[in-house]
């Protein structure tokens, strides 16, 4: 009977471990997916990247024990419409949200009720989905609400007109309004360290099941707004910086100035190195960091409003233009991705690739089909170490602010065509990156044939559209 009894004991002790194996089988075949979106970091403010003065050892290692990008690109030159290229794995030209149009009562103009969103794939794909930060693509209760649009779990400013504020009056958890006792003379509850905890707790109520986990943090955007700690105190210290005059009561109008506008963007970032840190070692201690793939990046290129000045830092890398240009000092942004024992530690990719080509490559990790829409290519093969890469036979953005710009990337070869709006046929600008990467030496009439072709993909690649209309380029001139 005891014998017996060891036999069954030990028959159903095989059976749980083989259950238990084969659900952890299982369970790795849907790898969690971490998007950490900087706000307004330029391509240079990572020391991995080449900053000297702004200490990012999170970032840093990050890369170091993952792979980086040295030539990834955002969706275009400002916040929404580089956001809705990333959630619909389409570039500017067809993507549904193409620039920075406010609506009343509170948020931007909606992403529309139609829109296939990768957390809508990744949602139904049996992943957990939750966003914490800046949205920007659409009101509470509108059809871009994050909750419609494939977030199960949505924590942050809805409106990123009210994100570049740091000290909120509210903040909203769902379609909850959460306030908070916050005046200009009385600034107590700092919104990202808010968003953090939150995004924090959701790593740790969802640990058994597979999640997509979206971190548009509003860090280093403008208002430059920092708490008094230590590490404001350390780049007071560093800098030297004398303190500039600044109004006593700010109305809200304008983003407020900083006395001290260069240790405060430096702190911002800083702060933001210390919220990618905090992420890993989370993932480390429930044990999730082997099944996790984590990508880094930012928005669009380093911006230069509050008191910020992007060239104290070099916050473009040395390309040329920052945040609103089409050039690479624009659009080129940091991209670091980190997945322990698939990923090579330490390995640089010069893959030519931008936003769009998130949709099917987070697809391809998901084991899901990715919209056969996409203007993206599944990066996976790159992250994977594989020979069996597709590349791009072009990227194409649109700016719709400041006249108008378009830009291609064919290859080595780089096209910027500005004042759009007003002129359909505006001259376009050619540059090799190859040997020019700053963009400094126009070649645009020792080439005709190319810039041909450029003319013919700004045309075409753009389709029009009556939310934001924008001066249609005629192919045959």
């Amino acid at each position: 009977m005891i014998k017996i009894s060891a036999i069954i004991l030990t028959s159903f002790l095989l059976g749980f471990v083989s259950n238990a194996t084969k659900a952890q089988a299982s369970r790795e075949t849907k790898p969690n997916i971490i998007f950490i979106l900087a706000d307004d970091m330029g391509y240079g403010d990572a020391g991995c990247y080449g900053q000297k003065l702004i200490q990012t050892p999170n970032i840093d290692k990050l890369a170091k024990e993952g792979m980086l990008f040295t030539q990834f690109y955002a969706g275009t030159a400002v916040c929404s419409p580089s956001r809705s290229s990333f959630m619909t794995g389409t570039h500017t030209g067809h993507t549904p949200v193409r620039g920075n149009i406010s609506v009343k009562p509170e948020g931007q103009w909606p992403l529309p009720d139609t829109t296939i969103s990768i957390a809508r794939l990744l949602q139904e794909a049996g992943y957990v989905t939750g966003a914490f930060g800046k949205w920007g693509l659409g009101g509470i209760n509108t059809s871009g609400d994050p909750l419609k649009q494939g977030f199960d779990v949505f924590f942050g400013y809805n409106s990123q007109t009210l994100a570049h504020n740091y000290y909120p009056d509210h903040l909203w958890e769902n379609d909850t309004r959460i306030n908070y006792n916050n005046t200009p003379q009385h600034q107590v509850y700092y919104s990202a360290e808010i968003i953090q905890q939150q995004a924090l707790e959701f790593i740790d109520k969802y640990k058994n099941k597979p999640f997509f986990l979206y971190l548009p943090y509003t860090l280093p955007h403008a208002a430059l707004q920092v708490p008094d700690d230590s590490i404001f105190e350390y780049y007071k210290r560093q800098f030297k910086e004398k303190p500039i005059a600044v109004p006593k009561v700010w109305n809200g109008k304008k983003l407020q100035p900083q006395a001290y506008p260069h240790a405060a963007y430096a702190t911002m970032v800083s702060r933001l190195d210390l919220y990618v840190g905090q992420i890993i070692e989370r993932l480390k201690a429930l044990g999730l960091n082997n099944n996790t793939i984590v990508i880094f990046t930012s928005d669009n290129g380093p911006h230069a409003e509050g008191g910020n000045d992007p060239y104290f830092f070099n916050s473009n890398g040395s390309l040329r233009g920052i945040k609103r240009d089409v050039y690479e000092g624009g659009i080129r942004e940091p991209m670091i991705a980190y997945w322990p024992g698939k990923i090579k530690a330490g390995s640089v990719s010069n893959y030519i690739g931008a936003f769009w080509d998130f949709v099917p490559t987070f697809a391809a990790i998901a084991h899901v089909q990715a919209p056969n829409y996409s203007d993206g290519l599944s990066i996976l093969p790159t992250l994977l170490s594989s020979e069996n890469q597709k590349q791009h036979k072009y990227l194409y953005w649109e700016f719709h602010e400041q006249g108008g710009k378009q830009a291609v990337r064919m290859r080595d070869w780089k096209a910027v065509r500005l004042n759009v709006m007003n002129d359909k046929n505006a001259p376009i600008e050619l540059y090799n990156l190859k040997i020019d990467p700053r963009e400094t030496n126009n070649i645009a009439k020792s080439h005709p044939e190319i810039v041909d072709k450029m003319k013919k993909i700004m045309a075409t690649a753009h389709i029009k559209s009556q939310a934001f209309p924008f001066g249609e380029v005629d192919a045959n001139k």
